[in-house]
């Protein structure tokens, strides 16, 4: 269970609605999953019940993180064992700059602060990893940001915390072709050894930028078949109606 984040049975409910519906999912360091699925098929449920968000009750099943029992802990307790989410629709915040943002997250969930000095040379680096501009930094947290600088503040975030196991719900979602290649691009300089990706989508186009080790198809919220890129690729040629009826989810 080492290295590991493990779902196991998990039944999930949202205002007394069941959403999620026995669950089973491991995800390993440095291997890349991605969850697809139609609309309401429990995905955005099933990463913000992981990160501990209140609105999602837990009414059986448990989750691990390298061995320790997580599902009760609070979500700032999870992002200091290293757990990570990348929010579908990021929240605008006027008055705060994105580094005077980032420097807080990063201090959140340190034992020893970064002083203001460390964290500029930090954040430069990894902008210019990212091919971002400087100026970028100064900027109130996605106030006025288009639907890519938005996607990749998230990312230059994720670089910047380290996390261990990072969960990005729909990071797609609303990117035209150019600014899915720049987050893609931006993910794939991230992956490695010390990291392990669930990648949340509706669509196979961010896949052909990041390749996945595992794909899962989530419906009604129950993951009803598993395989390689070639099950996303059967996806985006016959859509889910086939599968569905295949596996006769009901």
């Amino acid at each position: 269970m080492k290295d590991k984040l493990i779902i196991k049975d998990l039944w999930v409910n949202v205002e007394e609605k069941e959403i999620l519906k026995g669950v089973d999912l491991e995800i390993e360091l440095g291997k890349t999953y991605a969850i697809m699925g139609p609309n309401g098929s429990g995905k955005s449920t099933l990463a913000n019940t992981i990160m501990g968000h209140p609105k999602y009750v837990i009414k059986k099943g448990k989750i691990f993180l390298n061995g320790t029992d997580i599902t009760e802990m609070k979500t700032n307790e999870k992002a200091k064992l290293g757990l990570f989410l990348s929010f579908q629709y990021p929240s605008e915040i006027s008055g705060v700059t994105l580094s005077t943002f980032l420097r807080t997250c990063l201090n959140s969930i340190r034992d020893e602060k970064i002083s203001v000095v460390e964290f500029h040379k930090l954040i430069k680096q990894k902008m210019q990893e990212l091919n971002m501009d400087s100026s970028f930094s100064k900027r109130y947290l996605n106030e006025g940001f288009s639907g890519g600088e938005k996607k990749r503040a998230e990312i230059l975030q994720m670089t910047i915390l380290n996390p261990r196991f990072a969960l990005l719900d729909e990071t797609d979602s609303g990117l035209d072709v150019d600014a899915l290649k720049i987050v893609a691009s931006g993910i794939n300089k991230l992956r490695g050894p010390n990291l392990g990706v669930l990648l949340i989508t509706h669509y196979y186009r961010i896949l052909e930028y990041i390749a996945p080790d595992v794909v899962h198809i989530m419906y009604k919220g129950k993951i009803i078949k598993s395989g390689g890129k070639e099950l996303a690729k059967e996806i985006e040629k016959h859509g889910y109606d086939s599968l569905i009826q295949e596996t006769k989810v009901v």
